[in-house]
């Protein structure tokens, strides 16, 4: 007999069922949340107001060819964990996402995990499609245990979304006997080709791994394209990244999402998890329609994001991603641009904030000519309390920004660094020095292959003056951020007395170490002072003003898997600024003996980066 819980999530399924196909949709299954001029919000799932749930998680969302919006999520029935009893659930809207319906279920777990929803929309037919896969369920929170036995299916409606077909399962067409510790379908909307002698054909991204014996062996990003409206489906344009015997690989492009450009190639954005290659988002293209992939992913060391699936939509004069901007934690939901393509992406400070929330996965969808629809889950204490849905306008976009003030980088070949906020010259020790505001100002270098340090001794050097006596006061940061990616910094830190440099490291697949070396005082007394850090002799050494302070080296990379930056007076991730002026900022590839740290006059060999800070040119 089934359980209790199992009778209300029918029952729910049925009523919701009948609601949707005799009601119209109801503002009162959604609540609204604070908007801005442009910019209007509402909770659309959430555990207390949607019963038999415990979580929904794994937001999607497509426009139909009639106008309504579908918004899937996974109903999460015990947990929040990815492998539970799970549900394919539903919510729909007639006026472009002002109100919603009830919830439908569309995929019933029944005990098992029936997720990863991949909505596309056949323009032609008005068929709307919606790929899914299936494991086996757990009771418990925990993942589905390797190899998982994932198998993606395939469900569609021919009435706008008010009732799907019973699923069929396409593993005959897309595994083809591969042997996989798992499979994932999107979790983001597929597209229909517009352009070209493939229009009218369906694509949407897949990611699975190989599995021998017992371990992974391979990892791989692949498009799943159709030709006949969804009857057949084969794999096209696929990328593999090999897994060493100690667990280490490049890459592992998963959760990509597609865009088709106006040359009609198909830009393809994925996360990137763990890969030694640098960044957290990595891309490729196809130029043949999704048959395959012009050349293999690319990582975007500083395109800055956490580990998590994000989203794009081709907005005409710009491509749009949706991304929390937060290169540590899943907070901080933006829309970010892109003017050539995809090419490039607006730096954070350039991006519009949606919320300062914690916040995770998301999709897009056109609402109407002039408006877009974000789907995407948040929460004031974890990015998992609920899915909201945010309609905006280009017009609440950020404004397309002329290029930034500019200062020289002296090292060999390197561009000039960009100068944010508004950074002013100043008297400095050696010329001119940068004076920082402590809001908004730093400078930020384009990244570049130099820049990493890898494993390598390196010294780090600068000059600076403050007299904050609270806060964390960056002054030169290297690298990731948080206690897992590998990182170089230097900052003060006057309330609890000291300046400190630390370093964090990636050593094979998983070990991380840090050290960190700091001094009796914070130098906060508005005089200028001379600080270096060096890692060599296996000691990562700290000097000020000619003094030094060492502890024992900890061996690893300073810069592998994480998102990258270089900033001077920020961190990384802008939640610190530096209040003071700061010269002379030196780094080099190698260990300099103690007399070239203290000595007058600066060696050039090895130099990475040469910031002199003393001139500002450019826009204001």
């Amino acid at each position: 007999m089934p359980s209790s819980r199992a009778r209300l999530r029918s029952s729910l399924s049925a009523v919701s069922a009948t609601a949707a196909l005799l009601a119209p949709p109801s503002a009162a299954f959604a609540q609204s949340l604070p908007s801005a001029p442009g910019l209007e919000q509402q909770i659309l799932f959430k555990a207390d107001r949607d019963p038999g749930y415990a979580c929904f998680r794994i937001p999607a969302v497509v426009r139909t060819s009639a106008g309504t919006l579908l918004a899937f999520a996974e109903g999460r029935v015990l947990n929040c964990g990815d492998a539970s009893d799970i549900d394919i659930v539903l919510k729909r809207s007639t006026d472009g996402g002002r109100t919603w319906g009830p919830l439908q279920v569309v995929s019933e777990g029944a005990g098992d995990t029936h997720g990863n929803p991949a909505p596309l929309v056949d323009r032609g037919t008005g068929r709307v499609l919606l790929a899914e896969t299936y494991n086996p369920g757990r009771t418990d929170s925990g993942n589905c245990r390797a190899p998982c036995a994932r198998t993606p299916h395939l469900q569609y409606s021919d009435d706008d979304g008010r009732t799907w077909s019973a699923p069929r399962d396409l593993s005959e067409e897309l595994l083809a006997g591969r042997r996989t510790s798992w499979y994932a379908t999107g979790p983001v909307h597929g597209i229909q080709l517009g352009q070209g002698p493939h229009a009218g054909r369906l694509v949407f991204g897949v990611n699975t791994e190989t599995w021998e014996g017992s371990r992974v062996t391979a990892n791989h990003a692949a498009l799943v394209v159709s030709d006949d409206g969804g009857e057949h489906w084969r794999v096209g344009a696929t990328d593999s990244w090999p897994v060493a015997a100690d667990g280490t690989f490049r890459q592992k492009p998963s959760e990509v999402t597609l865009t088709e450009r106006a040359d009609g190639s198909v830009l393809v954005s994925g996360r990137e998890q763990d890969g030694t290659d640098l960044g957290h988002r990595t891309q490729a293209v196809s130029v043949d329609g999704g048959d395959s992939f012009d050349a293999p992913f690319r990582a975007l060391p500083d395109l800055y994001a956490p580990q998590v699936q994000c989203a794009t939509l081709d907005l005409g004069a710009r491509l749009l991603l949706s991304c929390p901007a937060d290169p540590d934690r899943r907070r901080t939901m933006t829309i970010r641009s892109s003017y050539d393509g995809g090419r490039t992406w607006d730096t954070p400070d350039r991006a519009t904030v949606v919320t300062t929330d914690w916040s995770g996965y998301s999709d897009m969808a056109p609402v109407d000519e002039g408006t877009v629809g974000l789907l995407y889950e948040g929460g004031t204490a974890d990015a998992r309390d609920e899915i909201r849905f945010a309609r905006f306008t280009e017009n609440w976009l950020t404004p397309r920004r002329g290029p930034d003030s500019t200062t020289p980088d002296r090292a060999p070949l390197a561009p000039p660094a960009a100068v944010l906020g508004g950074a002013r010259e100043t008297a400095g020790v050696i010329g001119g020095a940068l004076d920082l505001d402590g809001a908004d100002d730093a400078v930020h270098l384009p990244y570049r292959a130099q820049l990493p340090l890898g494993s390598k001794d390196f010294t780090a050097s600068l000059w600076f003056r403050y007299t904050a006596t609270a806060g964390e006061q960056p002054l030169l940061w290297m690298g990731g951020v948080g206690t897992d990616q590998p990182q170089v910094w230097l900052r003060g830190e006057p309330a609890s007395g000291r300046l400190r440099g630390l370093i964090t490291v990636r050593e094979g697949a998983t070990t991380l170490r840090t050290a960190s070396v700091s001094t009796n005082g914070a130098y906060n007394d508005g005089r200028w002072h001379h600080l270096g850090l060096r890692r060599g002799g296996g000691r990562l050494t700290l000097f000020v003003d000619g003094t030094a302070t060492g502890v024992p080296d900890v061996p690893g990379s300073v810069s592998r898997t994480s998102p990258f930056g270089v900033h001077i007076g920020q961190r990384v991730d802008g939640r610190a600024f530096f209040t003071g002026a700061i010269d002379e900022v030196r780094v080099w590839g190698r260990a300099l003996t103690d007399a070239e740290i203290t000595g007058a006059d600066p060696a050039s060999e090895g130099t990475v980066l040469w910031l002199p800070m003393d001139r500002v040119s450019g826009s204001r």
